[in-house]
């Protein structure tokens, strides 16, 4: 087994030494594709150490800064001490014990913590949500899904396209994402319906199209949308959008499903992207950042919502004391420090990137907000360019940058929510190089 000195730090900027992948991670490379399942969408040949803050470093010692946070799920950062703290010591004391079945501290105290702040009305006594754990995002749109349609008795769903919720049958009957996510799965979850996201436009042919045609409103359960497209490509919404879905859910007693998955926990500069825009929905669904990269997801609900009975619905793993621990810590953290940094590091984020797509014909300006930041490839002539995207993405790796894509040719930033002021230059200055040289 390798051995690494967990007691050196880690700089700050990328290291690299050597040909990539080095023979370490080449080994470890051909070791998995003989034995782990080929639906894996591996890009370029990173093999993980360990990490601290926005750094990663591979099996061979080359140390890469980290713009995806393990898919915006790092929001405080690798290793960030105090969450691993907060692990170590829950684990000495209680690894598991189904929370579904029996009671115990941290759970409570995390469930406290998300009604507390959930974007929900206050109430006039009593908290402002109920809140059931899960192990994912996926997970948890599924649960919201059954909930939806549980409580208000009806059976169809409005969702968008470009939508990710999860790979499951529910969530993925949600999804509207790539044609890969649903080929030869099918059939699906029936009842659900997908319309164009972010704009008014696709509302007004909710209402005037389909709502007098095919699809009832007094049949429809929810509406799902995130508040932030995130796999779609870090879309905004035009404004007024989500605060219109909230008024149709309204009129027709329809339930607004906001899913936080990717968007929430602090990354955009607010705890919950929709508040943003002051809409308060009726569900939320959480996972990626909540626990600072231990399997963790919720469903916050307003308190009447979540009616079902004992047995309705239930899971094993979803709350694991050692998770709840660790998401205690990573809201402590968020609160104290790093929601306003992700508000301060992203506008910095943004004018550099600003700087760039005036230099350079092949970048659109960015989108997003606090570090939730997307820039799209473009060719000569303006369309979007997925192969520039992709050769993008994967150069920048050669360059101890890791970078993710989304959409049709986006390139996502999100970075752990410590990122610093020089941190940032050190991206944009790989990012320009790159960008020179095609």
């Amino acid at each position: 087994m390798l051995s690494i000195p967990i007691d050196q730090c880690l700089p700050q900027v990328p290291r690299l030494s050597g040909a990539l992948p080095g023979p370490r991670a080449q080994s470890l490379i051909d070791r998995d594709q003989a034995v782990t399942s080929p639906s894996y969408t591996r890009g370029y040949p990173l093999v993980a150490a360990r990490g601290e803050g926005c750094m990663l470093e591979d099996v061979d010692g080359n140390v890469f800064l980290d713009l995806t946070a393990g898919i915006a799920v790092a929001n405080t950062g690798h290793a960030h001490p105090q969450v691993v703290q907060a692990i170590q010591a829950q684990a000495a004391q209680l690894l598991h014990m189904s929370g579904t079945d029996f009671y115990y501290a941290p759970m409570v105290e995390l469930a406290e913590h998300l009604a507390a702040c959930a974007p929900f009305p206050a109430p006039g006594r009593g908290p402002r949500a109920r809140v059931f754990f899960t192990n994912s995002g996926a997970e948890s749109n599924e649960g919201a899904f059954k909930l939806a349609r549980y409580y208000t008795e009806r059976s169809l769903i409005v969702a968008f396209l470009g939508a990710f919720h999860g790979r499951t049958y529910g969530a993925m009957s949600l999804t509207g994402s790539k044609a890969v996510q649903r080929q030869q799965f099918g059939p699906l979850v029936p009842g659900v319906t997908h319309i164009p996201y972010g704009s008014h436009a696709s509302l007004d042919y909710l209402e005037q199209q389909l709502f007098p045609t095919i699809l009832p409103p007094n049949e429809v359960a929810a509406i799902v949308v995130e508040p932030i497209q995130g796999e779609g490509g870090y879309i905004v919404p035009e404004d007024g959008f989500l605060e219109r879905i909230r008024q149709i859910c309204d009129h027709h007693g329809i339930l607004m499903i906001v899913d936080e998955v990717q968007s929430g926990m602090g990354r955009t500069g607010q705890l919950f992207a929709v508040q943003h825009w002051g809409v308060m929905p009726d569900i939320i669904t959480l996972a990626k950042g909540i626990a600072s990269g231990l399997p963790l997801g919720a469903i916050l609900a307003r308190p009447h919502l979540m009616s079902w009975p004992p047995g309705s619905h239930a899971t094993t793993f979803g709350g694991n004391p050692v998770a709840c621990a660790a998401a205690n810590t990573t809201l402590k953290l968020l609160e104290t420090g790093l929601i306003e940094n992700a508000c301060r590091m992203g506008e910095v984020f943004r004018c550099g990137l600003d700087q760039l797509a005036s230099r350079f014909r092949c970048l659109s300006p960015p989108r997003g907000k606090g570090l939730m930041v997307a820039v799209d490839l473009l060719d000569p002539g303006y369309n979007l360019d997925s192969k520039l995207r992709d050769q993008i993405v994967d150069q920048a790796f050669y360059r101890g940058l890791l970078l993710l894509g989304c959409g049709q040719a986006a390139i996502r930033f999100c970075p752990p929510l410590v990122i610093n002021h020089d941190q940032i230059g050190v991206a944009l200055k790989i990012l320009a190089d790159l960008l020179a040289e095609v």
